[in-house]
Order: structure tokens, then C-alpha cells, then sequence
């Protein structure tokens, strides 16, 4: 089904205040998964409100809450989010890392036990639009989902990178990718019956390779959350050794190195780490040489003969715009049984069956 993109962030942010979250905070978690879904990223979208809501019930999240300061170098600090929603605790370390970069030129900004931080995009976007350059680099501690390169058993969490650089009066350059084959969100969604996961994008313990969800998950309960800890099998790691090998650096990085904990070994807290940089362009040129080259490469990239006839080579945040602009003038595509569950959650949170009618319609 098709929901409008403004009657879907109010349901989602009523969800959330009924579930215990003031509305500035309802809000910001509202409208950053639907900004998901906007960007073509369903995985981290709204498709994600029972298992945020679940996480707050059983408080392995908390409404409320900030960033406590561990250490303050100036040009660098660490910051605990105190397990806190990542649509609270995330844009504040992102805000102060701007912050310093503008003071310093340069800062680093260690970001420890945070809630899921969501589409990593958004940070880089952030900084950008102030004239930023930044490289985000993120785990999940306590989350192991992906088999590393020549193994069968989990031991990295999905482990995304983004990076992202302003250009001069133009859209910023924006990557942003898990380094598993696909993000866990995306085996969610095919659980739900959205698009399905490519061949091979999952590991059974025999190391045949699979595209059935139940790999991940096992079996789903009618009404249950899908449990990626339940199933028998992994997500791949992307790209092979070298996935594997930038999935454990930002294990390292983001996990380790912050403090704030790697996938495993152990039980441990289900928690995001992101450890990220800032640069800012104007105290590092003066001039603007830096968004002429910027610009000049950019287009000589996308003016490479396409593979296929009629094809096109993007630039990394093409798609996302794109996707954004359609979906804000036709609607958000759910599969049927992902509506089912946002409605099923805002049922279990209290809200009418009138208000739901009002959103359906």
C-alpha cells in the first residue's frame, strides 16, 4: 500500500509518545524513519517501530535522554548516549562535532552506547550542509549478524560507513552502505513481504548461501517481531576479504576504540558505537579550488558511456534524491503485513482505532 509521507510521521510520532517519549523526541524519531523510507532506504524506515517500540518496553532504550561528557580534548571528545533513542543521542554528537570542527578546523567525536542511530546518511547530510566534510564510522555492539570472509558464524555486526563532502550551491556527495552484502533491515523487509534479498546475500551454518530470510530470523510467530538472533544462519559480509576486512575495522573503530563495545564475544547490551571525523572546507582552502575539482570530477564520472543502452551512472546520493522527490509527490510504499505491524504496535500502545482510520484513509 501507498501512505502519504505527512499522515505517516504524525501516526509514527503519536506511536511514540503513547509509548513514553515526549514530542520533541517522538518527532525527531518520526520523521528521521520516515526520512528513511523518503530516501529509498526502507530498511532503517518505518518498517522499524515495533522493534523500537519493543526495545523501549523492555528498556534496553531509553526515552529521554542525552549525551554525558567522558572526555572533552577540545578538537576531540567521547560522549555516551546513555543507551538513549540514536534519533536523540546521534544528531547531538553530530551537532558538537560540527561544532569543534568549526572552532578547530578539524574534530573527532567518539559516540559510545547509543540506540540505533538509523540511516547513517543523515550525519554525513548534516555536516555537509554545513560545509563539512565527514566519514562516519559505525557498529552494533552486542549485535552479531554477519559471517566474515571464509567463516560461517557471526561475529561482525553489519557495520556501516558513510561518508560525506559539500559541494559549492549543489547537492552534497553522499555514501553511506552496511558492509554486509545487505543491511539487516533489508532481510526485515523481505520478512515482511517487501522486495526480496538477492541470491546469495545469506549464509546457512553448512555454508550453502541462501535468500530466505529464515536464515537470519528462523521461524516468525503471527504477530512477533522478527529476531535476527534466532535464526541458524549469517548475512554476508559485501565485496568478500575486503568487506570483511572494512567490517572489522569499523568494529574496531567504532566499537573499541570509542569504548563503546564490539559485536562480540559475550553477551553485551545491544548499543550503536560511531566514531566520526569533521573537516571544515573553509579552513582548509581558501579559495575554491576544492569544490572546482570537486565539481569538475563529479561530472566527468557521470559522463562515462553507460554499460547498458539508456542506463546512467550515478553518483553516490543520487538515488536518495531521487527517491526522495518521488516519494514525497506519490507516497511511501509498505508492504501489507509491515502496515499490519505498525498498526498492530499502535494498538498495543493505545491509540483509537479511529486515529488509525484517519491515517488509512
Amino acid at each position: 500500500m501507498i501512505i502519504a509521507h505527512a499522515p505517516l510521521v504524525r501516526l509514527v510520532a503519536d506511536i511514540f509518545i503513547a509509548a513514553g517519549c515526549d514530542p520533541a523526541e517522538a518527532g525527531r524519531i518520526a520523521t528521521m524513519l520516515s526520512g528513511a523510507n523518503l530516501a529509498g532506504h526502507d530498511s532503517h524506515g518505518v518498517i522499524r517501530v515495533p522493534r523500537y517500540v519493543e526495545t523501549l518496553q523492555a528498556g534496553r532504550v531509553n526515552a529521554g535522554r542525552g549525551l554525558t561528557t567522558v572526555v572533552d580534548g577540545g578538537a576531540f571528545t567521547v560522549v555516551d548516549g546513555n543507551y538513549g533513542f540514536g534519533q536523540t543521542v546521534g544528531p547531538l554528537a553530530v551537532e558538537l562535532g560540527i561544532a569543534r570542527a568549526k572552532a578547530h578546523g578539524v574534530s573527532i567525536v567518539g559516540l559510545r552506547h547509543a540506540g540505533h542511530l538509523g540511516r547513517i546518511g543523515d550525519y554525513p547530510e548534516m555536516a555537509a550542509a554545513e560545509g563539512q566534510v565527514s566519514i562516519h564510522f559505525v557498529n552494533v555492539a552486542g549485535s552479531e549478524l554477519v559471517a566474515p570472509f571464509g567463516g560461517v558464524d557471526r561475529r561482525f555486526s553489519t557495520a556501516p560507513i558513510a561518508i560525506g563532502l559539500p559541494t559549492a550551491g549543489g547537492e552534497p556527495v553522499i555514501l553511506d552502505f552496511a558492509t554486509s552484502l545487505v543491511a539487516e533491515g533489508k532481510a526485515l523487509v523481505a520478512q515482511s513481504g517487501g522486495k526480496p534479498l538477492p541470491a546469495g546475500a545469506l549464509i546457512e551454518p553448512d555454508g550453502t548461501l541462501s535468500s530466505d530470510p529464515k536464515t537470519l530470523y528462523g521461524e516468525v510467530a503471527p504477530g512477533a517481531v522478527p529476531d535476527p538472533r534466532l535464526g541458524p544462519g549469517a548475512l554476508r559480509a559485501f565485496g568478500e576479504q575486503k568487506g570483511s576486512g572494512l567490517a572489522l575495522m569499523c568494529e574496531l573503530l567504532a566499537g573499541a576504540f570509542t569504548g563503546s563495545g564490539c559485536s562480540g564475544p559475550g553477551p553485551r547490551q545491544i548499543a550503536n558505537g560511531m566514531l566520526s571525523i569533521y573537516m571544515a572546507v573553509d579552513r582548509f582552502h581558501s579559495d575554491d579550488g576544492f569544490a572546482r575539482e570537486l565539481a569538475q570530477y563529479v561530472d566527468y564520472v557521470k559522463a562515462s558511456r553507460p554499460a547498458t543502452p539508456g542506463g546512467e551512472v550515478l553518483v553516490p546520493g543520487e538515488p536518495e534524491r531521487r527517491s526522495r522527490a518521488k516519494r514525497l509527490a506519490e507516497g511511501i510504499p509498505l508492504a501489507d503485513r509491515a502496515w499490519a505491524d505498525i498498526l498492530a504496535t499502535a494498538r498495543k500502545v493505545g491509540l483509537s482505532e479511529d486515529r488509525l482510520r484517519a491515517v488509512a484513509n
